[in-house]
């Protein structure tokens, strides 16, 4: 038979928080104790949602970005052409990260039909190469992935710019290249008819908008390049990019710079990451708001147990273990708080792709128009960095709530509080 035994504060702090049914007091701090509870689980649901939803969106994001964009990239300080790109590729593909390498040109234009004229990002690309670096490359009409002929001015659009213009496969557009002809006349603008070849759906808003796809020997004729102006790099592992790009610059000469997709992109990323931690701190609030209420909820019983504290004392209790009996009650409340909300959000986050078009459907709106918010279904990715921190903050902030009204408790005095009893 085990001898082992429980601690009375654990026993008596149990009680206290199941108690509370049998007047009308008891039961209304009772009622105090379950908001307080509801608070914190439903403080802790709403911070592991918000940033499940946030990593998601940066997640999806970063991946339809990274489809269009190169991991690295490897251009001439000055904007100009490379020269040597074969001996420049073969370096580069040395370096044990890098998986492949490509060539390509890229510039700013308008695209022009009738009246219509949009401003885009011209791409000169070798179609055979492109696919080992960028993953959008796949997605280009099979007859070009194998053989797109120099020569034949094609283009390829983003599926956006072309729907905003009204052009379909065949439809011929006017692209106004940068730099005019000088003439006896002044400076005109360079014109060229182009063929619509095909159009490309990245999932990514932004690029479909103004993405205009070209063969790299058409685009440096039009341009005016005697070479590419840049080197797509595609490496083993996208999120060691800077690292990589910062052993490559070693490598190459002073006058070429390497710059990787973080720093590309670095102004949208620092932006996500500082609403993040905005979002963290609004909703810890919350919690701190509902852990708080325990201080209500232990002083009330603290009042209503004078008499149990003073026989407890007259037992031969000692101040510590009347604070541990209330520092008990509160601990109970704070962990099956965060436990309900934890269990919540996480139902919540890993179901959101069901949740969230049921809502939209009932209520009849968008949550996510693609055209703002780059994509068009709400993302969610729980991370375990970020729920560690949530459920330990929780925990900690409803135990320093229970800390002053246990301490109340430890000092009532047996003789004043049964003096009237």
């Amino acid at each position: 038979m085990s001898n082992t035994r429980i601690p009375y504060e654990l026993v008596l702090g149990w009680r206290y928080t199941r108690a509370g049914r049998a007047s009308r007091r008891n039961g209304f701090i009772s009622f105090i104790s379950g908001v307080s509870m509801l608070g914190i689980s439903l403080g802790v649901a709403a911070l592991i949602i918000v940033l499940s939803v946030m990593n998601g969106f940066q997640k999806e994001v970063r991946e339809r970005m990274l489809s269009v964009l190169s991991h690295a990239e490897v251009v001439a300080r000055d904007g100009g052409a490379l020269w040597d790109t074969e001996a420049l590729s073969q370096r580069l593909s040395r370096h044990p990260e890098v998986v492949a390498v490509a060539p390509y040109v890229s510039a700013q234009a308008l695209l022009a039909r009738g009246e219509d004229m949009r401003g885009v990002v011209v791409r000169g690309i070798d179609p055979r190469l492109e696919r080992g670096v960028a993953d959008y490359a796949a997605l280009l009409p099979p007859a070009l992935q194998s053989a797109w002929e120099p020569g034949g001015f094609g283009v390829v659009l983003g599926v956006e710019i072309a729907h905003q213009m009204g052009v379909r496969v065949g439809d011929r557009v006017t692209l106004v290249a940068p730099g005019g002809q000088v003439t006896p006349a002044g400076v005109l603008p360079r014109l060229k008819q182009l063929e619509v070849l095909g159009l490309i759906d990245t999932g990514h808003y932004e690029f479909d908008a103004t993405l205009a796809v070209m063969q790299i020997d058409d685009a440096q004729r039009l341009l005016r390049l005697e070479g590419p102006n840049g080197l797509r790099l595609k490496l083993r592992d996208a999120q060691q990019a800077r690292v990589v790009a910062s052993e490559l610059s070693l490598q190459v000469d002073p006058l070429l710079m390497v710059r990787d997709w973080t720093r590309q992109n670095r102004n949208w990323f620092a932006a996500v990451q500082i609403e993040k931690r905005m979002m963290f701190i609004i909703l810890t609030l919350i919690v701190a708001v509902a852990a708080f209420n325990l201080v209500s909820t232990l002083v009330m019983t603290v009042t209503d147990k004078q008499s149990d504290i003073a026989i407890l004392r007259t037992l031969g209790a000692s101040p510590g273990s009347i604070m541990g009996v209330f520092m008990v009650q509160g601990a109970l409340v704070g962990v099956v708080g965060t436990l309900s909300g934890l269990l919540l959000g996480l139902v919540v986050a890993f179901n959101i792709d069901v949740i969230v078009p049921a809502i939209e459907q009932a209520l009849g709106l968008r949550f996510l128009p693609q055209d703002i918010y780059l994509i068009s279904r709400m993302p969610s990715d729980p991370q375990l960095a970020d729920i560690g921190p949530v459920v330990v903050l929780s925990l900690l902030l409803a135990l320093l709530a229970t800390l002053y009204p246990s301490w109340r408790a430890s000092r009532v005095q047996p003789a004043e509080a049964l003096r009237y009893e």
